[in-house]
């Protein structure tokens, strides 16, 4: 089944595809083949970056959270999606190597055809750590009330 975003999943047994994932075991399991691991490997370049970010399901695709939504990934028909609203500085960090592929304001599009840039992907999540870790720091502290 297509959804509208372009996401495929693999239908369950009463013809409908699964959109109510509760981990990213689950996810991961709707798909087959060669797209189960390049997810796989996308997986495990998060945590090799991001060991303590908490793995969630949000917007039903797999999502990390480190102070804050760190980076999410799904597949589509031709490629895996890398998303969150990258900050323009991100943007123009990694802008030479991000100019090889599609993106939009929040996805970048890593197409099924090449091999997947684990390097990038690593480097963006390292960034992105950074970038929550300095708003996190930035937010001015709770006083408890007595």
């Amino acid at each position: 089944m297509l959804f509208s975003n372009g996401n495929t999943h693999q239908k369950d047994t009463i013809g409908m595809a699964k959109t109510d994932f509760k981990s990213i075991d689950e996810y991961h399991d709707t798909f087959q083949g060669e797209k189960k691991e390049r997810l796989a490997a996308v997986r495990k370049a998060i945590r090799e970056m991001a060991p303590d970010a908490e793995e969630v399901i949000s917007y039903q695709i797999p999502a990390y959270k480190h102070f804050g939504f760190l980076i999410y990934y799904s597949a589509a028909t031709n490629h895996i999606s890398l998303s969150y609203p990258y900050s323009q500085a991100l943007l123009d960090e990694f802008k030479s190597e991000l100019s090889k592929y599609k993106m939009s304001k929040s996805a970048l599009q890593l197409p099924d055809k090449d091999p997947l840039p684990l390097d990038l992907i690593k480097r963006i999540v390292a960034y992105r750590m950074k970038e929550n870790e300095l708003a996190e720091a930035s937010k001015p502290q709770k006083t408890k009330k007595k």
